[in-house]
C-alpha cells in the first residue's frame, strides 16, 4: 500500500509504503503524484519512505517503478530513499547512478535528515 506524506515542504512530494506495495498502488498513488509534482515544479524532489511496516514489492511494481523513473529521468532533481532494508539500501547504491539527479539513501530513523536534504 502506498500513501502520500502530508506536511512536508511545498517544494518535496513524498510516499510512504506499507505492506505489499503493486502495481495497482502505484497506478493509484504514485503515478498521479509524480505528474501532479510535474504540473507544481519542473524539477521532482522525492521521499520514499519504506518504513518497518514495508514487506515488499510485487512484480508489477518494480516494474512500474521503472518506468515512472525512465518516463520523467530528467525531472528528478534530488530522490531520499528511506528505510531499513538492506537489499533496497544496496539497490538504490546500485542503480542510483542510473537517474541524473541526487540520489542517497537514510535509515528510519534519519527521517527528518532526508526532508531536511531534499528541501535545501
Amino acid at each position: 500500500m502506498l500513501e502520500r506524506i502530508q506536511g512536508l515542504p511545498d517544494n518535496v512530494f513524498g510516499i510512504e509504503a506499507t505492506g505489499e506495495v503493486t502495481g495497482a498502488d502505484y497506478e493509484a498513488v504514485l503515478i498521479p503524484a509524480v505528474e501532479e509534482a510535474i504540473v507544481r515544479q519542473n524539477n521532482l524532489r522525492f521521499l520514499y519512505h519504506l518504513g518497518d511496516k514495508f514487506s515488499g514489492f510485487d512484480a508489477k511494481a518494480i516494474c512500474d517503478d521503472a518506468k515512472i523513473g525512465l518516463q520523467y529521468l530528467n525531472a528528478w532533481e534530488r530522490v531520499a530513499v528511506v528505510t531499513d532494508v538492506a537489499w533496497i539500501h544496496t539497490a538504490v547504491k546500485v542503480f542510483g547512478f542510473a537517474i541524473p539527479g541526487q540520489v542517497r539513501v537514510f535509515g528510519n530513523s534519519n527521517l527528518q535528515e532526508a526532508i531536511s536534504w531534499l528541501s535545501t
